[in-house]
């Protein structure tokens, strides 16, 4: 289902820098790709970051987004065949990638998880979460995501600007598409024997002082069943860690040897 007549994007905030591998950045559930903004300076030495866009009035399922997002990613394999893909899903956005990783493996050759939601259809509060979002009037709504900023993040780990980048890009979306978004995630399920079948390198960032989602715990469940995978705890971050000023993407990346070297075909996780 899906009311929204306008496409998902790939948002470029560089000129195309095709000498340098694609990173695309799945979002959270807001779906505005804006919340990478802190740590695009980190990124953009090392990758060509495109961020995909979301219609604030979107009510694609999840087939329809992973086709969507699969032929996105295709137009750019068409363009730069040789060119290296690391796919980023954060929360709402991991279930993204996951669903991408197992469907069509050949569009990307890493993958990046941060605090992933795969694990929401497991909490009991979600469904009563998308039942009563999708009867808030706009302006309540909007008041209501105030509520959530503690679950969200470590306040004294985000800058006051980032805080307000948070709560307009969480407000920019309809109720009823919050509503539909959270509704997908309890809906949310991925087979063991699927994941065991991603062979790409998998790093998974899983927050300690995640308050909103398990997402520690969750990581460990994935790196047990993705084959060439591991897991970066974040102790002190909560669930959106990327708006921390601690937290240096790049940097994470970069010690964590999970860089692409377009001049090795051999993208074996090292360890």
């Amino acid at each position: 289902m899906s009311v929204s007549t306008r496409p998902l994007r790939l948002l470029s905030s560089t000129s195309n820098r095709t000498n340098l591998p694609l990173f695309v950045f799945l979002p959270g559930m807001d779906g505005t790709g804006k919340l990478l903004e802190p740590q695009q300076a980190g990124l953009k030495s090392i990758f060509d970051v495109r961020c995909l866009s979301i219609p604030p009035d979107d009510l694609t399922g999840w087939d329809g987004l992973v086709e969507q997002i699969a032929g996105l990613l295709r137009k750019e394999k068409q363009r730069f065949p040789s060119r290296h893909i690391v796919l980023c899903g954060e929360s709402f956005g991991g279930c993204l990638a996951l669903g991408l990783a197992v469907r069509h493996p050949p569009l990307f050759d890493r993958l990046i998880l941060v605090n992933p939601a795969s694990a929401a259809g497991r909490q009991p509060w979600l469904g009563w979460g998308a039942s009563f979002t999708q009867r808030l009037p706009g302006s309540l709504y909007r008041l209501s995501t105030f509520g959530l900023l503690p679950l969200l993040i470590a306040s004294h780990r985000v800058p006051v600007v980032s805080q307000q980048a948070l709560l307009a890009a969480m407000q920019s979306v309809s109720p009823p598409s919050a509503a539909w978004r959270l509704y997908l995630l309890s809906q949310f399920e991925i087979e063991k024997p699927a994941l065991e079948r991603i062979e790409q390198p998998v790093l998974v960032l899983a927050s300690g002082s995640d308050r909103l989602l398990p997402s520690v715990q969750e990581a460990r469940r994935l790196e047990r069943h993705l084959p060439n995978s591991r897991t970066v705890l974040l102790p002190e971050s909560g669930h959106a860690c990327l708006l921390e000023k601690e937290v240096k993407f790049g940097s994470i990346l970069k010690s964590h040897n999970f860089l692409v070297d377009a001049r090795k075909s051999d993208l074996a996780l090292s360890r």
